[in-house]
């Protein structure tokens, strides 16, 4: 009974908190419209309000879809 039933959930509290204390994929540098997503250009930063950096490698090597300033979101539709 001490050790609780082993499943995890989230939280009210923590689901209020969960886009201030994640992370996203962000434009490390100027990153222009044809150009690859590249190590060098982009990076994660908080909030979590754009895509996980759990779909790095899904991004890297992909073309951006349009001009990204530096520390803008990435938004990458991952259909194509």
């Amino acid at each position: 009974m001490a050790l609780g039933s082993g499943h995890k959930h989230v939280t009210d509290s923590e689901r209020e908190n969960a886009g201030a204390a994640r992370k996203s994929i962000v434009a490390s540098k100027k990153i222009v419209k044809g150009e690859f997503f590249t190590t060098d250009n982009i990076t994660v930063k908080r909030p979590g309000t754009g895509i996980s950096p759990m779909k790095w490698y899904d991004l890297l090597g992909k073309t951006a879809p349009q001009n990204f300033n530096e520390d803008e979101l990435i938004v990458y539709d991952f259909k194509d």
